[in-house]
């Protein structure tokens, strides 16, 4: 009886860190801004057709997206795609840059397992 009157502290103390620790990881799944998960479905809808079936997947894809890379790293690959289409040196330097050729190869395998798993 002693034993269980120890151990009930030591188990709510459990308890409370693993919930604090699954609000952590939730947060950071879900650290996309509104604005840019709804940028992305409505991409992802231009390319796979505006269908009821294209919202449900282009939303899992970009939840999937959300899990693997951080908001951080999304938009330095969407601002390497975007400023890699300028043209002459300035373009240039995004195309051949490591750090930019890094964080596209992310979202690129990010887009990818989200492809097989909502596609």
């Amino acid at each position: 009886m002693a034993r269980a009157g120890m151990l009930r502290p030591i188990v709510a103390a459990l308890v409370a860190f693993a919930a604090m620790g699954s609000g952590v990881r939730a947060d950071d799944i879900n650290d996309y801004p509104t604005s840019a998960r709804a940028e992305y479905v409505f991409g992802c809808m231009k390319a796979n057709g505006e269908s009821r079936q294209a919202i449900e997947q282009c939303s899992c894809s970009i939840d999937v997206v959300a899990s693997l890379v951080p908001y951080e790293r999304y938009v330095t690959a969407e601002t390497v795609l975007s400023m890699s289409q300028v043209q002459g040196n300035l373009g240039g330097q995004f195309r051949s840059s490591e750090q930019a050729s890094n964080a596209l190869n992310d979202l690129r395998r990010a887009q990818a397992e989200a492809e097989v798993r909502c596609f």
